[in-house]
C-alpha cells in the first residue's frame, strides 16, 4: 500500500468539512514499506513538516494529529516540533522555522552556540532529505557532472567538522546528550554517504586503470568499519543509557525490506602493473588524464584532445584536469599554455598516484570575446595530449551590467526565492519557506486552501535571465512532490519565457506506481516544457502557480548544456534585478 513518505495523501474537500466529527493526520516519521523502508535517523526537515501541516489545518483537517515516529530517540527534533506546532500554529510561521529550531537549541545547549547548532541541525536533516540514507547508492549523485558526488560529501564532511568544533566548546556536562541529538547523526550520515560515494567512485577507477582504485576499495572498508566504531560510541555514551538505540540495519538493501545485516558495498581491487617489464605496461601508457566534467579517459577512449568545460568571467570558478597513474611507478609530467594569461596551480611535477591541476585565467588581461586556449600535457616516453580551453567573457555584457541568472556552461540554474518580481491577486500571497527542499527553499503560495486560479488571474513569479543562446530550449521545474490530496485530475502550475506560449503541466498526470516510487525516492517532482526564443540576451522566465499546494524548488533553462544529475547543476551567476 502507498504511504505518504512525508506528503499527506489525502485532506477534507470543503463539503466533507463540514461534517461534526472533523477530520485528522496521521503522519510518519519513519517508513516501512515500498520502495523502500527508512528507520535509522532523521531524514525530516520542520520546512516539510511546517508545509505540510500547514495545509493539514487549513483544510480542516486539525481535530487529531498523530505521527508514527519509529525509534523515537533519533526523532526528537522533529517530534516536538509536530507537537509545538499542532498546540498552537500561529505561533509558528514559516518564517520563524529557524528561530524554532536556534530556541530548541538555546534550550538544550545553552545560548553561545544555539545559531551554530541550529544551523548544524537544518543542514544535516536537508542532506538526509535529499535521499534517504537507506536508499543512497554508489551512483546516486553523479561522478562527473558538476563535481556533484565530491561537493556533497564535502559539504557534509565540513558540517562533521563544524559540529565537532561547537561539541568540544560545550560543557563536558552536556557532550553525552550533544553526541546523541546533533554529532552522532552528523557524523554517521556523513559516513554513509561518504562510503556510497567512495564506492562509486571505486568502481570509476577501475574501469579507468587508476593506481588509486585499491586506495577507494580500503578507504570504503574503512567507512564502513567507522560505522560501527560510532555505534559503539553512541550505545556507550551516558552509561549505556541508549543502548541498542542505534542498532537499526542500513547498509544492504535490495528491497523495501530491511537487509538482516548490513552489508559493505562492493568494490573492486586492481593488479597494476610496472612499466618496461615483460607482461608490464609501456611507460608511455603510464599516464591516464580526465578533465572536469568527464569520465572519459586519455587515451584509453582514443581521444585526439579533449576539453575542460568553459571559463566563465561571471562565476570564475577554476576548472581542473587530473593526471593518475596507471602502473606502480610515478612518472613525471610538463603542462604548458597557449597563452600568457592562463594560470595553472602546477606546470610540472612528478604523479605518485594522482595530481589535480587547476586552470583558470587571468581576467584583468584576457581579451573579451569567445576565445579558446590550449595545453599541452606531456608525460613519459613522449606522451603528449592536448586540452582545450574555452574562455567566455562576452563584449557586450559584464558582471557589472548583468541582471537576473545568467546562462553559464549551457544552462541557467535558478533558485526559486531569487525571484525578480511576484505577483499576487487581491487575497492571496507568495510565501517563501526557509530550509525546505534540496537546496535552498520553497515557495509556495497563501491561503493554502484557496480555489484554483487561471493565468488571466497573474498569480505568478518573474525571473529576469540572460541567454547566450538562441532557439529550442527546454525548461526543468524542480517541485516539492506534492500529492494528490483533493479529489480531481491533479494540481498544476503553468510556464511561458517573455510572451511565448503558456504551457499548462498538471503535475500528477502520472498515477503509475513506477512514477510514485520515484516521485517519493527523490523527493522531488521535475517537469519538463520545450520553448523557444528567437535571440540571445535578456528574457523573462514566469512561473504560475494555478492550484494550491505547490512548493517551487528550482528552475533550470537548458540550453543545450545540461548533464544528468541528481541535484541538477549549481545556481548560475545571480545579479539581483536593479528596481
Amino acid at each position: 500500500m502507498r504511504r505518504h513518505w512525508g506528503n499527506i495523501r489525502r485532506l477534507p474537500t470543503l463539503e466533507e468539512r463540514k461534517r461534526s466529527g472533523g477530520a485528522g493526520v496521521y503522519y510518519h516519521f519513519d517508513y516501512v514499506g515500498g520502495p523502500r523502508s527508512y528507520k535509522w535517523l532523521n531524514v525530516t526537515q520542520i520546512a516539510k513538516v511546517w508545509e505540510q501541516m500547514n495545509l493539514a489545518n487549513e483544510y480542516g483537517a486539525n481535530r487529531l494529529w498523530i505521527v508514527n515516529v519509529g525509534d523515537l530517540k533519533p526523532m526528537e527534533v522533529p517530534t516536538e516540533f509536530f507537537l509545538a506546532y499542532a498546540w498552537n500554529p500561529r505561533a509558528w510561521p514559516a518564517e520563524k522555522l529557524p528561530a524554532y529550531l536556534e530556541a530548541w537549541a538555546a534550550r538544550e545547549f545553552g545560548v553561545r552556540h544555539a545559531a551554530r547548532i541550529a544551523s548544524i541541525v537544518e543542514r544535516y536533516t536537508r542532506y538526509n532529505a535529499r535521499r534517504r540514507p537507506e536508499q543512497v547508492e554508489p551512483s546516486t549523485y553523479s561522478l562527473s557532472a558538476y563535481d556533484e558526488a565530491e561537493r556533497v560529501v564535502n559539504d557534509y564532511n565540513a558540517l562533521v567538522e563544524e559540529a565537532r568544533q561547537v561539541g568540544q566548546a560545550l560543557p563536558k556536562t552536556m557532550h553525552d546528550a550533544y553526541f546523541q541529538l546533533v554529532e552522532y547523526p552528523v557524523r554517521a550520515s556523513a559516513n554513509a554517504l561518504d562510503m556510497w560515494v567512495s564506492s562509486g567512485r571505486n568502481a570509476l577507477y577501475a574501469r579507468q586503470g587508476r593506481a588509486t582504485t585499491n586506495d577507494m576499495a580500503e578507504r570504503v572498508q574503512r567507512l564502513f568499519d567507522r560505522d560501527a566504531g560510532l555505534t559503539r560510541q553512541y550505545h556507550g555514551a551516558n552509561r549505556g543509557k541508549w543502548n541498542h538505540m542505534m542498532s537499526q540495519n542500513r547498509f544492504g538493501y535490495t528491497n523495501w525490506a530491511q537487509p538482516y545485516r548490513d552489508v559493505m558495498p562492493a568494490v573492486s581491487r586492481l593488479r597494476l602493473p610496472e612499466p618496461s617489464v615483460p607482461g608490464g605496461i609501456r611507460a608511455a601508457d603510464q599516464m591516464g588524464v580526465v578533465v572536469q566534467g568527464s569520465q572519459a579517459v586519455w587515451p584509453a577512449c582514443g581521444l585526439q584532445h579533449m576539453r575542460v568545460p568553459a571559463l566563465d568571467v561571471f562565476d570564475r570558478q577554476p576548472r581542473y584536469i587530473e593526471l593518475f597513474n596507471r602502473s606502480r611507478e610515478p612518472f613525471d609530467y610538463a603542462v604548458k599554455a597557449s597563452h600568457p594569461w592562463i594560470r595553472l596551480s602546477h606546470a610540472a611535477g612528478r604523479v605518485d598516484k594522482e595530481q589535480r591541476i587547476l586552470v583558470d585565467v587571468d581576467w584583468n588581461v584576457v581579451p573579451a570575446g569567445s576565445l579558446e586556449a590550449e595545453l599541452t600535457v606531456t608525460g613519459p616516453e613522449g606522451a603528449r595530449v592536448l586540452v582545450k580551453v574555452p574562455v567566455h567573457k562576452p563584449a557586450d555584457l559584464s558582471p557589472q551590467s548583468a541582471q537576473g541568472h545568467v546562462e553559464s556552461r549551457g544552462v541557467v540554474a535558478i533558485e526559486a526565492e531569487h525571484f525578480s518580481r511576484s505577483h499576487a491577486p487581491q487575497g492571496r500571497q507568495w510565501l517563501r519557506i526557509p530550509g525546505y527542499g534540496h537546496t535552498l527553499s520553497g515557495m509556495t503560495t497563501l491561503p493554502g486552501a484557496a480555489p484554483a486560479l487561471s493565468v488571466d488571474d497573474g498569480m505568478r513569479l518573474e525571473y529576469e535571465v540572460h541567454l547566450f543562446t538562441a532557439g529550442e530550449l527546454k525548461l526543468h521545474a524542480t517541485l516539492g512532490p506534492t500529492l494528490k490530496f483533493q479529489p480531481g485530475k491533479g494540481f498544476r502550475f503553468a510556464v511561458s519565457i517573455d510572451d511565448g506560449p503558456v504551457q499548462e503541466v498538471n503535475v500528477h498526470a502520472d498515477e503509475s506506481e513506477q512514477y510514485w516510487n520515484k516521485l517519493v525516492s527523490d523527493g522531488v517532482a521535475r517537469f519538463v516544457t520545450t520553448h523557444r526564443v528567437e535571440r540571445p540576451g535578456r528574457h523573462t522566465v514566469k512561473f504560475w502557480a494555478l492550484d494550491p499546494g505547490l512548493v517551487l524548488q528550482r528552475l533550470v533553462i537548458d540550453a543545450g548544456g545540461l548533464q544528468p544529475s541528481y541535484l541538477g547543476p549549481p545556481e548560475s551567476p545571480y545579479y539581483p534585478v536593479k528596481r
